[in-house]
């Protein structure tokens, strides 16, 4: 597990981003900044972090029928995200991605 290394406020619960459809916004959690042997990582040899924090959720996709089925995922969630899915913006200094909701692989229980 990655350690915070800013402030415990969390800046992102001020966000005012509302996802539309099957769309949600995660905040990956950080890379490993050291191996297990020890060796220092750099930025370039860092691999992206497939876990993830959900930080909002549209309402749900829309059937052939106009009815909305809401999303399996609530804000405060950790889930297992596609490696390489979702796009990837910043808000000030804090990265986030919005994916849909199948490309979630998992829920994590903690």
């Amino acid at each position: 597990m990655a350690t915070a290394t800013k402030s415990e406020v969390n800046p992102s619960l001020n966000l005012k981003l509302k996802p539309l459809a099957d769309r949600v916004v995660c905040q990956r959690d950080e890379a490993d900044e050291m191996t297990s042997g020890g060796i220092v990582l750099p930025d370039s040899a860092k691999e992206k972090v497939n876990r993830a924090k959900v930080i909002a959720v549209g309402p749900g996709k829309l059937d052939d029928n106009g009815t909305c089925h809401p999303l399996s995922v609530n804000p405060g969630d950790h889930v297992l995200l596609n490696k390489y899915g979702g796009d990837e913006f910043e808000v000030g200094e804090i990265k986030y991605t919005i994916v849909r909701e199948s490309d979630i692989l998992a829920v994590i229980e903690e």
